[in-house]
């Protein structure tokens, strides 16, 4: 690789970098993460818990809670676990 090649490619990648950073307040991301969480959760226990659902339902923000208390309702000890971690 040239030098002219490497010193382009480095400074679109400073670049990129720069753009891509957010700053995020800690409860945003732990929103975020309680959300993604939920996500893994729907499809981790999806036969035992939320078979009656459809399969491509996108969980958001609002339905953390839902999934929590699906994960109680029909779920065993590891649904349990998952959903204490998912509403402390």
């Amino acid at each position: 690789m040239n030098r002219g090649l490497k010193t382009y490619l480095a400074e679109i990648g400073r670049r990129g970098g720069r753009k891509s950073r957010r700053a995020l307040d800690a409860e945003t991301a732990r929103a975020m993460v309680r959300v993604r969480e939920a996500r893994r959760a729907f499809r981790k226990f999806r036969a035992e818990c939320f078979w009656s659902f459809d399969p491509d339902y996108r969980i958001g923000p609002s339905d953390v809670a839902w999934v929590a208390e699906q994960l109680r309702k029909h779920g065993g000890r590891d649904a349990w676990e998952t959903a204490r971690k998912l509403c402390p």
